[in-house]
């Protein structure tokens, strides 16, 4: 159930508010239930070839394909607060309803250590105004939940330096998320904290009620982790993850040619989008490990790279459709 936190005194300001919190893990497996989300970057054009949908396409698209909710990336081209007043919010919202869709949460991005090379530009401030931004525009929408990412690493800054940029960006931005009574779900996408230590460190310091954990097991695969690894990580979070993301890739080596001694250099290789079931990623594993915690979040499914089969709107269809396919088996 919700919980209602009071009592997040912003120092300086004079003001309480009151925040609500995302279902963190009950503990119970028997609690678990697949709940699918579909992510509109899936139809927003980010990759070669890729079909681009209008909000409004796609979420006739996800209801189409049956999924139970849409998490909305919130930049251009579908939901950047710049482009939604207030009528717009509340046609969205009415769409969204009349659907008979779940908006699970916007995708914020952040990148909380930029611009440290100029540090007399106030860059937490900057993305927390954003952030208070979008946590409006997911209030006015219906949703309680934003997801964000911490931030890349720079080189020639000093670790801590970026480390702190991102400690006290998310709590700036999850003070301004407090307002509108959004909790920010943080990804393991970016440089920093993302392994389950890191993460679960981050979110401890950060120490706010409606800052938690958007954990995905993409990240700590690509990484080298294993699946027991993987397991451990989920175990770890347990207080803290609300949402997840998913997508199947495969490895593909790549390689540099040397004519001068007729030979190839192994060079980093790249991760390309397959539909899910076998692939570098173990599910199986990484999904009976949020049913071992309970996990009581959404489980989205993204589009979110150069796809095997194309980017046309028939590809992306069977895409999304076999990560509905493959979760049948957990239900």
């Amino acid at each position: 159930m919700w919980k209602i936190f009071v009592g997040m005194f912003l120092a300086g300001a004079g003001c309480v508010f009151i925040a609500q919190a995302q279902d963190v893990p009950t503990g119970n497996p028997k609690d678990f239930k697949i709940k699918t989300c579909l992510h509109s970057v899936s139809y927003s054009g980010a990759w070669r070839g890729q079909t681009v949908l209008t909000v409004d396409e796609f979420l006739v698209k996800a209801k189409e394909l049956g999924y139970d909710g849409v998490e909305l990336m919130c930049k251009r081209p579908h939901l950047s607060p710049l482009d939604y007043d207030e009528a717009a919010r509340q046609r969205l919202r009415a769409r969204i309803d009349q659907l008979g869709l779940k908006l699970v949460a916007l995708a914020a991005y952040t990148d909380f250590s930029a611009g440290m090379d100029k540090p007399g530009l106030p860059q937490a401030e900057i993305q927390a105004a954003y952030l208070g931004e979008v946590a409006r525009l997911a209030r006015d929408l219906g949703t309680n939940m934003v997801r964000v990412f911490t931030g890349y690493d720079r080189e020639g800054i000093p670790y801590d330096q970026q480390y702190n940029a991102v400690l006290q960006g998310l709590r700036l931005g999850g003070q301004q998320a407090a307002r509108y009574g959004i909790t920010l779900a943080v990804q393991n996408h970016d440089d920093l904290a993302v392994t389950a230590d890191g993460m679960y460190w981050l979110l401890k310091e950060v120490n706010l009620p409606n800052v938690k954990a958007a954990w995905d097991a993409w990240s700590p695969s690509a990484q080298g982790f294993t699946p027991a690894e993987i397991r451990q990580g989920v175990l770890k979070l347990k207080p803290f993850i609300v949402h997840t993301t998913a997508a199947q890739y495969i490895t593909v080596p790549r390689y540099h040619y040397l004519p001068d001694i007729v030979d190839y250099q192994k060079i980093p290789s790249v991760n390309l989008e397959v539909q899910m079931g076998p692939g570098m990623i173990d599910y199986d594993s990484f999904f009976n490990a949020l049913k071992e915690i309970g996990f009581q979040g959404y489980i989205a499914y993204e589009i979110c790279a150069v796809t095997e089969g194309g980017g046309s709107i028939e590809n992306l269809d069977r895409t999304a459709r076999s990560f509905l396919e493959y979760v049948k088996k957990f239900r």
